[in-house]
């Protein structure tokens, strides 16, 4: 007798690259493709840890760009709750305070998971729950003009305060932990966004998995 055969889990994909290389862009063409009943976003920039016990001053230091920085057990639990077909509640975080928010993000499963950061690919725990991991490869000097123009108009910085940064952190973080990371990716997209052939065939990719899906199990419903 064939045993019978059970629904599949979600496709986790996994979404790396430098600060400013458009990964956000490819994660918001693809979820915009597959349309948002079946698709569940989960960023990474949404797992900051809480740092309201620190003065103002003291979260100002803060290197924000190390992987200790992020409350990464609770991004593996809330991924993991979503393969389960679990729904979660995403935190949201203050970028301009430096503390996470009272308000949450309802999150139902979907057929396929997006899990998007610079860091995603340095956590070895949380790469094993990926099925696809992607490395969206930017020079750095657009990484930089994207990033300035990013914490100026959404994050409430000062150009003075963006540059200090990127020296201090965002630079040499890049090369200890999200560059090193790219030898983990199994498709590397040059220039982001920008890179239209790559993103179609990705695309193409990704929505035969979903059709495969879904001739197993129906989406669930949207929220």
């Amino acid at each position: 007798m064939t045993a019978a055969v059970g629904p599949r889990p979600p496709f986790v994909v996994g979404i790396a690259g430098g600060s400013g290389s458009g990964k956000s862009t490819i994660a918001a063409a693809l979820a915009t493709s597959l349309g948002p009943a079946k698709v569940a976003v989960v960023e990474q920039d949404a797992y900051y840890r809480d740092q309201s016990h620190l003065s103002p001053e003291e979260r100002a230091v803060i290197n924000f760009d190390h992987p200790d920085s992020l409350e990464l057990e609770l991004l593996r639990e809330h991924v993991d709750a979503l393969v389960r077909g679990q729904p979660v509640e995403k935190p949201r975080y203050d970028f301009e305070h430096h503390v996470r928010m009272k308000e949450v993000d309802h999150l139902s499963p979907r057929p396929i998971v997006l899990i998007e950061g610079i860091l995603v690919l340095t956590d070895a725990a949380l790469r094993a729950r990926m099925d696809l991991k992607i490395f969206v490869d930017t020079d750095a000097d657009i990484r930089l003009i994207r990033r300035i123009r990013r914490d100026i108009e959404h994050r409430g910085r000062t150009f003075s305060q963006v540059r200090e940064q990127y020296y201090a952190t965002v630079r040499p973080m890049h090369l200890a932990f999200v560059e090193p990371s790219k030898r983990h990716a199994d498709v590397i997209i040059p220039e982001g966004g920008e890179n239209r052939v790559a993103l179609d065939l990705l695309l193409g990719r990704i929505n035969e998995v979903v059709r495969d899906y879904l001739a197993t199990r129906p989406p669930p419903a949207a929220d």
